[in-house]
């Protein structure tokens, strides 16, 4: 299998053996999320989880910006959370979020890489704290500022930041309006690391191919366990890894790794 092109120039998408590499690209805007951005990014989610030749997704933005949140312009005119405008107003409905990237990325198993480029403000903030390991550029900056704008981190970041960082220093930062640049970050746990602005692609590929090159099954299992374990007991999440286990020691992959360390070689992981 391989990844389809994007439906659109807002969102690049480029597969690199197993890995996926997706790109908010409006420059101009800072990659301020548009509407069309926000549904090809959850199809490419979906997409790229399926496939069982991806081992892992990088997220990043063009430009000097990761991404600015939601496109306020977009958003005035109607073009984010509704289809059309229309004189008649729509009946009244529960909003439905599942096929929004925020729960896209949160339920994905496939590992995902946040290569921070710039800043992240807003639905920025937020996709970039719902990835698994975040790598920052220099230039690299969280801006949680939705105080500015009285709104709130409403894609996940409220429930994100403070397991993250604790519950007081994500209140300075949410209560505060605080932007937070890439030293600070990677104090205080937001980054793993930080590289030279110009090493952050090679960085984030780099650490992508050492997922890549373990066994898959194994990877995406501990994500889910770990994304479970966040709500379930101790005793309960140890049960679900052990159902896990008895069928991860039939499987070829199995195999595969005890082969490779007895043999002293690096193994080939075929996902089976």
């Amino acid at each position: 299998m391989a990844l389809t092109p994007s439906s659109t120039e807002e969102l690049l998408v480029e597969q690199r053996e197993n890995i996926a590499l997706f790109t908010l690209n409006r420059p101009d805007r800072l990659n301020a999320i548009s509407r069309k951005m926000l549904n090809e990014l959850s199809v490419k989610m979906v997409e790229a989880d399926k496939d069982p030749e991806i081992r892992c997704i990088i997220l990043t933005g063009a430009g000097k910006g990761f991404c600015a949140g939601l496109d306020l312009v977009d958003v005035g005119n109607g073009g984010i959370g509704s289809e059309r405008k229309s004189e008649t107003p729509p009946p009244r409905q529960l909003f439905n979020l599942r096929d929004a990237p925020i729960n896209v990325m949160w339920s994905t198993d496939t590992p995902i890489i946040c290569a921070l480029n710039g800043a992240a403000a807003g639905y920025g903030m937020d996709i970039a704290l719902l990835c698994d390991i975040r790598i920052s550029g220099e230039s690299g900056k969280m801006a949680a500022v939705t105080a500015k704008r009285n709104v709130v981190p409403e894609s996940g970041g409220t429930w994100l930041l403070p397991r993250l960082v604790g519950w007081a220093k994500a209140a300075e930062l949410y209560y505060r309006a605080r932007v937070v640049k890439a030293e600070e970050c990677k104090e205080i746990g937001l980054v793993n690391t930080i590289v030279a602005d110009d090493k952050l692609m090679e960085t984030a590929l780099e650490w992508a191919q050492e997922i890549a090159d373990n066994a898959p099954l194994a990877v995406q299992t501990t994500k889910r366990m770990m994304r479970m374990g966040l709500e379930e007991s101790y005793d309960t999440s140890v049960d679900h890894l052990m159902v896990h286990l008895a069928g991860m020691f039939e499987s070829e992959d199995f195999k595969e790794g005890v082969a490779s360390f007895l043999e002293r070689r690096k193994p080939k992981f075929t996902g089976r």
